[in-house]
């Protein structure tokens, strides 16, 4: 049996990794080798492993076990107990049976009844748009590989003109009894049988188009809409836009992670709009009228004179727009005063002639021979 691999390195974060980097790291492979996605043919494996190694460091007390003793900590867990508690559900949000199959994967999940409509499972895609864009709401073109129902023999798995026999093995019901006796008598346990995958019929003559799958992969052109105001890491969710399902049960949605790049000039938090504009002493000083960018183009802003450093201006409405109503958040402008560098001798005697007409007393530091050493080397 191969040597397990390091959780951390299961998921590619770091060990000291909070919750947030943990479960985002987790979804993204969640997304890449679901099995009911990825063509990988190790992906059933893969998705075992990166679920196992979430399970375990999304939570406290396995998380610190293991840190401490690594996969020996996990020797006595078994495999209920190492996903008791996991809300697989919030990750997956509509991954069709995408969650439950993951109990299903170790050999605990289990439902008795026959199988019947499944839902297909979801399908996630991420894309990148700017901040403007997230300020106008844009539509965009985006292309999928999903699977489909079969044109040929409509998702009933069998060639055209053929019929599915009855499975002998639990007589067309999709489920199995077993009978075990236990110290407290006979316990009946119903499991969905093996032979026919629930179903209850076992194809004999498969449909020669889809390899008796009832689907077949296929490239999609949707359209999508993302509103205006959208927040980093939104989703958008596109109906029936997802794989198509089993025993002629709906589609899954397909599911779109916006992702909005960092911006050169704003910070963003909710609606509203963060920018730091420095300003002159001379301007602080005496005020002045300047221009602003905002989201939507250039506005002013009018300094007052003595304005401090770190003041901070609030430009009403001049934010993001709320996703939900008309209207938008505010810009914050905080104005940083710049102390110049260098100076003329002109310019140090008008202020120290100010100095004095301010009643201020200042006490020239004259150079030493190690700070005119490096103003020779820097010149």
């Amino acid at each position: 049996m191969p040597e397990k691999r390091d959780y951390y390195d299961v998921l590619g974060v770091e060990k000291g990794s909070n919750d947030k980097e943990i479960k985002k790291a987790y979804r993204k492979l969640a997304m890449k080798y679901h099995p009911d996605v990825s063509e990988d043919e190790e992906a059933t494996e893969k998705f075992k492993e990166i679920s196992e190694a979430y399970a375990v460091l999304s939570d406290a007390e396995k998380r610190n076990t293991y840190d401490q003793f690594g996969h020996a900590g996990m020797d006595g867990f078994s495999n209920e107990d190492i996903f008791r508690n996991i809300n697989f559900e919030d990750i997956f949000q509509g991954f069709g049976g995408g969650f439950e199959s993951i109990f299903d994967m170790f050999g605990f999940g289990g439902g008795s009844r026959r199988r019947g409509p499944q839902k297909g499972s979801d399908i996630y895609v991420e894309i990148e748009i700017s901040l403007e864009e997230a300020a106008t709401g844009i539509e965009r073109d985006i292309t999928i590989n999903h699977s489909v129902t079969c044109p040929t023999c409509h998702g009933t798995k069998a060639e055209p003109g053929s019929n599915p026999q009855t499975c002998p093995q639990c007589e067309g019901t999709g489920q199995v009894k077993q009978v075990t006796n236990t110290i407290l008598g006979q316990m009946m346990n119903v499991r969905p049988c093996r032979n026919c995958g629930g179903e209850g019929k076992i194809i004999t003559n498969p449909c020669s188009k889809c390899n008796g799958k009832g689907k077949i992969k296929e490239n999609s052109t949707i359209h999508i809409k993302i509103p205006s105001g959208v927040e980093d890491e939104s989703r958008l969710r596109v109906q029936g836009k997802g794989n198509a399902g089993d025993v002629s049960g709906r589609y899954g949605d397909l599911l779109v992670l916006i992702n909005i790049k960092p911006h050169e000039e704003f910070e963003r938090n909710g609606a509203n709009l963060y920018f730091e504009q420095h300003i002159s002493f001379v301007q602080a000083s005496l005020g002045d009228t300047i221009d602003i960018p905002t989201i939507d183009g250039e506005v002013e802003l009018k300094i007052p004179s003595g304005t401090q450093s770190e003041t901070v201006f609030r430009l009403r409405g001049q934010g993001m727009p709320m996703m939900r109503g008309s209207s938008k958040g505010n810009l914050y402008v905080t104005c940083k005063v710049v102390v110049p560098q260098k100076l003329s001798e002109k310019q140090k005697k008008l202020l120290k002639e100010f100095a004095e007409m301010s009643g201020e007393e200042i006490h020239t530091i004259e150079k030493g021979f190690f700070d005119k050493f490096k103003e020779a080397i820097h010149h």
